[in-house]
């Protein structure tokens, strides 16, 4: 089947709005949101020239007293509302892909909260360049069950990945994740090359075999993001150095119910 654009548009929104419903969120507040949204990316489009009202009016299909009103409002500099999940996972990740962290099995290794001698919980905190405190760090990671304390104030590292606690992290990844995946996916619309992209499309498994596989499609995914962690890492560089760029890695999962029920089949005997 092909889908026209504003098909498309329909299937991807459906679970956004799904959602924003459940959340209490109306159209008449989506729509402002969205209005806004489009203002600014028309402004970001005649870049580096500034558009005047009736240009970005023209490009977006909004009222000129609109745009004029909406572009005089000071929304001031955004939330970083991904700072904190930001920095536990790229806490969790050093650990995970840290052969000092592993032992001589290769297994994770507890870590001491500080120590001048062996790789801690502190010295990691420092190689990822976090901005805040290590404690909190640790008491948002404990929070999140991704990491316990012993009674030696040890600690160790009990999920290969960071799930936040709070609906603000929570959000941020949201935000983060599937923002970065759609706009790969527009890319691969037009531009060239195309980013990678793919996807495993089996229609109609029972559910015994899906319990059974996921633990080792999670396993393999971790694996997968380990090993490109331990061998970008060491690269990385100031973000105000000229050139570089932002990348992101990403391996997803989801299961539901068929899109649509099979038709009956009949066979001529």
């Amino acid at each position: 089947m092909t889908l026209t654009l504003d098909q498309t548009l329909q299937r991807l929104m459906r679970p956004l709005v799904r959602y924003l419903i459940t959340q209490g969120v109306t159209w008449g507040a989506f729509a402002s949101l969205v209005k806004s949204v489009y203002i600014e990316e028309a402004v970001a489009h005649a870049q580096p020239r500034v558009p005047s009202d009736s240009e970005v009016s023209l490009l977006t299909g909004i009222h000129r007293k609109d745009v004029r009103r909406l572009r005089d409002q000071d929304a001031g500099p955004a939330p970083n509302l991904e700072r904190h999940a930001h920095v536990a996972a790229q806490l969790i990740a050093a650990w995970a892909s840290s052969p000092e962290a592993r032992d001589a099995h290769g297994a994770l290794k507890p870590l001491p909260i500080h120590s001048a001698t062996e790789l801690s919980f502190d010295g990691l905190t420092r190689h990822v360049k976090a901005d805040m405190r290590p404690r909190a760090i640790l008491d948002a990671l404990v929070r999140a069950r991704a990491v316990t304390l012993d009674d030696n104030r040890r600690v160790h590292l009990v999920r290969s990945a960071y799930v936040p606690d709070s609906p603000a992290d929570k959000l941020a990844f949201l935000a983060l994740n599937v923002g970065d995946h759609l706009a790969s996916a527009l890319h691969n619309l037009s531009e060239e090359p195309p980013f990678l992209e793919r996807a495993l499309y089996l229609d109609a498994l029972n559910p015994e075999t899906i319990q059974g596989v996921r633990p080792d499609i999670d396993a393999a995914a971790d694996a997968l993001l380990q090993d490109f962690h331990r061998r970008l890492s060491p690269h990385e560089r100031p973000v105000t150095d000229p050139g570089v760029r932002r990348v992101r890695l990403g391996v997803y999962y989801y299961e539901d119910t068929p899109l649509s029920a099979p038709e009956d089949s009949h066979e001529d005997m």
